[in-house]
């Protein structure tokens, strides 16, 4: 009899759309070619013009952000490590996202003469620094939702709650990686087994991501997740500043209604939360759930917090036919899932055609 996956992932509490089974147009399909899924990473600071670093804004399909990394580094002739980039980007999507490259001793190799199999150098730019993981500002998406029918079309007042309230900020399916391997990896790290580097990052990438999921959802379903509460730690939208609200006053509650500043989760660790009342009390009685992913966590890593909702800046839709094709911004971090799961049920046709909880989706960071 085949063992049970005791990290089985849920279907996460939805805010805006029905979670009836009878209501969900399941048949409808993401990412049935890689243009279905489009991504531009905005890195929202100026370049210098000068500098050790050619910063190069590369289009890629059906190739991963590591290998192109690995690519530009020999064509440059350098080390791996002195290759940058901000986030990574599915491989199953059509993205534009940028690389830097160091040459310290000046003489640029020839950008115009690299090629490889579904990538181009777009443009190339000079700047000072490297570029570190998270230093872009959001990331832009268009996206199709194919055979949607008639009778299934989510109303436009759903798409513009959607616009102007935002979405709950649950990590994407992605994050856990297939079956949820990742989360099966944790466990492995934190009985002692030796991972390689990039293994352990995705372990504990994925329990904090476990953890606080579960806490999103347990404010969903109190739909408390986009407004502060007494005792609420707020974070400022875009920023990842995080400040205590010992009490909401009527200017927080606005700027709340603005989607400038969100509630914020515990992205479980060792160290204190600065949240009380009933905000800590949730959290507490949550992570106790799964104390094995808490306390290794607490061995490894230490606590930080994330907003509880996502803000869907500049989102724009159209109707071809059956599809419904999406236009949106989303602060670095933010999973474009997030916002599809509100919308429609799908299958991800780049995951083998697998419902929208069970596959690997194509988010970004």
């Amino acid at each position: 009899m085949p063992k049970k996956n005791v990290f089985a992932l849920p279907d996460w509490q939805r805010a805006w759309r029905s979670t009836d089974a009878a209501s969900r147009p399941a048949a409808v399909h993401i990412r049935a070619r890689s243009s279905d899924f489009q991504v531009r990473e905005l890195l929202g600071y100026e370049f210098s013009g000068e500098g050790e670093h050619d910063y190069l804004l590369i289009e890629k399909q059906q190739t991963n952000t590591a290998w192109v990394a690995r690519q530009l580094a020999a064509h440059a002739a350098i080390a791996e490590r002195d290759v940058g980039y901000a986030g990574l980007k599915d491989r199953h999507s059509l993205s534009r996202q940028w690389f830097s490259v160091r040459r310290p001793g000046g003489g640029a190799p020839d950008w115009t003469g690299f090629s490889r199999p579904g990538v181009s150098v777009v443009e190339c730019r000079r700047h000072r620094r490297k570029l570190r993981r998270g230093a872009h500002r959001a990331n832009s998406f268009k996206i199709a939702m194919r055979n949607i029918g008639a009778e299934e079309r989510p109303p436009d007042a759903l798409l513009q709650r959607i616009a102007t309230q935002g979405v709950p900020n649950y990590f994407g399916e992605q994050r856990f990686g297939r079956a949820a391997g990742n989360l099966e990896l944790a466990q492995r790290l934190f009985l002692g087994r030796r991972l390689s580097r990039l293994q352990r990052s995705m372990a504990l990438s994925a329990a904090r991501a476990f953890i606080f999921n579960h806490i999103l959802q347990e404010r969903v379903s109190a739909a408390s997740w986009n407004r502060l509460l007494p005792g609420d730690c707020a974070s400022l939208d875009g920023s990842g500043s995080i400040f205590a609200v010992n009490e909401p006053d009527r200017e927080l509650e606005e700027r709340a209604e603005l989607l400038d500043v969100h509630p914020s989760g515990a992205l479980w660790g060792r160290g204190t939360s600065d949240c009380q009342g009933q905000v800590a009390l949730l959290e507490q009685r949550i992570a106790s759930r799964f104390t094995g992913l808490a306390a290794g966590l607490e061995q490894f890593t230490e606590t930080s917090r994330r907003p509880l909702r996502l803000a869907v800046r500049q989102l724009e839709w159209r109707w071809d036919e059956d599809t419904l094709w999406l236009d949106f911004t989303l602060t670095r971090g933010g999973f474009a899932t997030a916002v599809l799961r509100e919308i429609a049920d799908y299958s991800d046709a780049a995951a083998g055609a697998l419902p929208a909880s069970q596959s690997a989706t194509g988010d970004v960071e």
